[in-house]
Order: structure tokens, then C-alpha cells, then sequence
């Protein structure tokens, strides 16, 4: 007992120690966090940055191993609101366990955040989406191995069994439909699935996937979420479609194309993030 005790103390204090050194760095208290997914990192370009920091310099703070991703804490104004936002996440088929996955919406929570805005790379399930859609996440299957809430429970972050009956604000799927509509671009709204990855799916496992209904398929964003809503932060999140999963329509597929697709996408997702946190009253 004394061991898990130990253990709950020092992960709390790692947290700490991140935030401790990060307020060191800069005044700026964020409002909102953003965590940007594979290949679109483009939000930046809409930021009025106040401070960067390198994630190599925080303590405790993990470091992104794929190739195609920044390691930055970006401070800044969007939308003339005040943001913190991931350019570089973390996964767990990285090696990282699902506490170190999560690890920074923790830190940015103590940062000041009120509300998490997720975006990330998902192959298509509905037969009616095509590539370079956007789908709002309303809902998600975990099919993730490991749970980022597994172990001694630290109170101060949260209740031990969160209630998961709406893991994304509907409020914000809503808003951002609204959005959406005022674009010409193709907008939907369904159910993400989580996995571990880093391999794709076979056909069968796509077959599975869309009869337990999941629209998209992801390898991110579900712990990430779970942590969020133990800790009572309201999450938007949102996937770009960068391959099609369905029969008659699966192709091989590389991350050239997945990057290719993301960017593609890349301006009509800003801009609904963009406007959803202008829009937004707190």
C-alpha cells in the first residue's frame, strides 16, 4: 500500500514539476488547449504566438518519436481567445504507457485550460465519407489495451470512475456543425474507434469495426479524452479522413498519403476550431 501511495505522490509531483517549470517560463495562462494531430500543424500559422517552449525542456515531459512530429508548447491568441497548443502528441504504440500518453492535458489543465480541442488523422468506416472529409467526434469505442486511469487513483485530478455518458461537449458538435455548414467542405459527425496500432487494420478488422459501429478508426484522442473528462474539461475533437477502409475502397496506404490527404483538409478544420473558440463564451 505504501508503494502505490509512493507512486500517486510522485507522478502528482511530476506534473507539478512540468507546470512549476513552464509558469517559470512565461505569465501567459491559457484557456484552451489544442492538441494537433498527424499532418495538421497548419493551426499555428493562425496563432498570434507569445511563447514557445520545447518539450525536450520541460521536466518529465515526453518527447515525440514520429518523425512528422514538432515537439512544441505553443502560447498564443486564436480567435482573440488565449490558447496552449500540442504541436507534436504522444501514442501509445510509441512504447509510452497511457499515464505518459496523457500526461501533458494533465499539465495543461493545471496550466488553466477550461476546454480541449483535439484533431488527428483517421481512416474512413462509413462508406458514405470520403477522403479528406472532416468528422466531428460525438461519441468513441476504446479498443485501446491499456487504460491511462488503471492504477492508484490521484484524487486531486479527478474522480476514480468518471462518467463517460457524453466524453465530447455536444454543445461544441453542434456549434461546429453549424460551422461547417457556412464551408464548402463535407463535415460529418459519428463515432470514432480507438486502437493501439501502429499497423493498419485488415479487411476483417475494418469489417469488425463498422459492425460494432464506429465510423473512423484512429490510433489517438481516446485517452487523451478519458483523462480530460475524469478531470472535468470539456473535449471537442475532430478527424480528418486520410484513407478509406471500406470495402471496395481499401488501398494500400502510406504516410505520404495520409499527410497528403490531412493537408488537404487542413484550412476548413482550422477554421472550425478557429471559430468554435472565438465563438466560445467560456
Amino acid at each position: 500500500m505504501l508503494r502505490i501511495i509512493m507512486e500517486e505522490m510522485e507522478e502528482y509531483n511530476k506534473i507539478k514539476q512540468s507546470v512549476s517549470y513552464i509558469t517559470a517560463q512565461t505569465e501567459f495562462v491559457p484557456d484552451y488547449g489544442i492538441i494537433l494531430g498527424t499532418g495538421l500543424g497548419a493551426l499555428v500559422d493562425e496563432m498570434e504566438i507569445v511563447q514557445t517552449i520545447n518539450y525536450e525542456e520541460i521536466p518529465h515531459f515526453p518527447l515525440s518519436t514520429v518523425e512528422f512530429h514538432t515537439g512544441q508548447l505553443i502560447f498564443g491568441f486564436l480567435g482573440g481567445k488565449k490558447v496552449v497548443t500540442m504541436k507534436g502528441r504522444f501514442h501509445y504504440y510509441e512504447g509510452y504507457n497511457m499515464k505518459q500518453v496523457t500526461f501533458p492535458v494533465r499539465v495543461m489543465k493545471m496550466l488553466g485550460i477550461k476546454k480541449l480541442f483535439i484533431s488527428n488523422a483517421a481512416g474512413a468506416l462509413n462508406p458514405e465519407f470520403q477522403k479528406s472529409d472532416l468528422m466531428v467526434i460525438e461519441d468513441h469505442i476504446n479498443l485501446q489495451t491499456e487504460n491511462p486511469l488503471v492504477g492508484k487513483n490521484i484524487d486531486e485530478m479527478g474522480d476514480r470512475f468518471p462518467d463517460m455518458s457524453e466524453p465530447y461537449d455536444l454543445s461544441l458538435v453542434e456549434r461546429a456543425m453549424k460551422i461547417g455548414e457556412k464551408l464548402d467542405t463535407r463535415l460529418h459527425r459519428g463515432v470514432y474507434v480507438g486502437v493501439n496500432g501502429p499497423n493498419l487494420e485488415t479487411r476483417a478488422e475494418y469489417k469488425f469495426l463498422r459492425i460494432i459501429g464506429a465510423d473512423a478508426v484512429g490510433m489517438s484522442t481516446v485517452p487523451e479524452n478519458i483523462v480530460a473528462r475524469q478531470m472535468s474539461l470539456p473535449v471537442f475533437a475532430i478527424s480528418v479522413l486520410t484513407d478509406l477502409c471500406y470495402p471496395g475502397h481499401i488501398e494500400k496506404v502510406n504516410i505520404a498519403d495520409i499527410i497528403a490527404a490531412a493537408m488537404k483538409a487542413q484550412p476548413a478544420m482550422t477554421h472550425i476550431i478557429k471559430e468554435l473558440i472565438a465563438q466560445d463564451e467560456g
